[in-house]
């Protein structure tokens, strides 16, 4: 477990790698069931083979969902005395590769700015890169903005 003074003096640097996380389609399914985002390219195994990307892949929005799943699977990822954590925003995110569906994918975390934006509220932004096994190309880079409160 970490203190936020931990914290502080890892601003501009890598502060962690996350454990895989399966994208399967039964996860997609779920994801679209959950969206009503029923795009052939991510439901449909069938007509999928006959795009460009072989198969079905993953929503983009559903890999940009799996950064709080992919935080929480970060080493040493819990700080002292957080009663609570909020999703603020986005200062960028880009879907650069698309992820097939039954490949793993993992996040890689740079803290690039923490303040205290009053008493007990803390605000972080990291940039992410959502790594796919296998794959030189990340699936997405983003700029994640998070609250804590202590």
């Amino acid at each position: 477990m970490s203190t936020v003074q931990d914290l502080q003096a890892k601003v501009g640097q890598e502060i962690g790698v996350s454990d895989w996380i399966m994208v399967d389609q039964p996860r997609i399914q779920a994801f679209a069931d959950a969206t009503d985002d029923h795009q052939f390219i991510h439901v449909d195994p069938e007509r999928a083979k006959m795009t460009p990307f072989g198969g079905t892949i993953a929503h983009g929005f559903l890999t940009l969902s799996l950064l709080s799943a992919l935080a929480e699977r970060l080493p040493d990822s819990r700080i002292e005395g957080v009663k609570m954590g909020i999703n603020y925003g986005f200062d960028k995110v880009r879907f650069l590769t698309p992820v097939a569906a039954g490949v793993r994918i993992r996040g890689r975390f740079k803290l690039l700015s923490l303040e205290e934006k009053r008493p007990g509220q803390w605000q972080q932004t990291q940039e992410v890169s959502v790594e796919i096994e296998d794959q030189k190309k990340p699936a997405l880079i983003a700029e994640w903005i998070a609250q804590f409160f202590i």
